[in-house]
């Protein structure tokens, strides 16, 4: 595939998200009271695990990305993985000293993964997965650390769960109360860390549509971040319209990425 070629791809692609976008972001704006309304069950025992684990795989996977990222740094295979050990270390102080469950399942997804991850890649050179893991890196800062905590700030929109009877606080998204607002609804924090994995996608994008691996990993990857802003909505924590934002905004980040990353890296070869 040309280079020029690569480029139409991309750009086709994120013009069919934004496409999508833009039509679900109408539907949601008019029915995003109506949807939770009809579905929100608080007790519902998956929308609750997604609530207290839909973030931990999301952090794993992003320290797996920095410890690469530092671990490349280094020529010799062994002084790579010395990263690596210092998130377990991290891990291991987040389980034993700070008592609060989220940062104790934290802890335990850093030790788990990234014991994990360095026994697989022991003889492999880290820097192979330079590109992928720069790709995470930055989609962890862009999406769930500035745009989605930038915009909770400015919106101060109510989550369902919180509005008061007969809905009378409920605001819709194109119409937040803003930073004077008493809530952090939009756009869903959950649901980015859940699309984090986006970028393995690219991983097996040069395989055969019907490889096994690449059905694989697309399912898992798709499945996963859906699962979690489902979860979402279905506890009353967001609405659709929070969930569809944190998604648009982690497919476009990581289709931009690809390109720029990639396209950079298919030249220089």
């Amino acid at each position: 595939m040309t280079d020029d070629t690569s480029k139409l791809n991309v750009k086709k692609l994120v013009l069919i998200v934004i496409v999508i976008w833009v039509i679900l972001s109408i539907i949601f704006g008019l029915y995003d009271l109506a949807i939770s309304i009809a579905v929100v069950d608080e007790a519902s025992i998956w929308g609750n695990f997604g609530a207290e684990y839909g973030e931990v795989p999301g952090y794993a996977l992003i320290v797996i990305a920095l410890a690469t990222l530092l671990g490349s740094l280094f020529t010799n295979l062994k002084m790579q993985k010395i990263p690596g050990y210092v998130g377990i270390v991290v891990g291991v102080l987040f389980v034993l000293f700070i008592g609060d469950e989220k940062y104790v399942n934290m802890g335990w997804s850093f030790i788990f993964a990234l014991l994990i991850y360095i026994v697989i890649t022991w003889n492999k050179d880290w820097k192979h997965y330079r590109n992928i893991s720069g790709v995470i890196a930055l989609l962890a800062v862009i999406n769930p650390l500035l745009f989605v905590q930038i915009t909770k700030i400015l919106c101060g929109r109510v989550r369902f769960r919180n509005l008061d009877p007969g809905y009378t606080n409920f605001t819709y998204w194109f119409l937040p109360p803003g930073i004077s607002g008493d809530g952090s609804s939009f756009p869903s924090g959950h649901t980015a860390m859940g699309w984090m994995f986006l970028p393995l996608l690219i991983t097996v994008k040069d395989r055969k549509v019907e490889d096994p691996l690449r059905i694989i990993v697309s399912v898992l990857v798709i499945g996963w971040g859906l699962f979690v802003g489902l979860s979402r909505i279905a506890v009353g924590a967001h609405y659709a319209s929070d969930v569809l934002f944190s998604t648009g905004a982690a497919t476009i980040v990581t289709i931009f990425l690809f390109a720029r990353f990639y396209s950079k890296r298919n030249k220089s070869e």
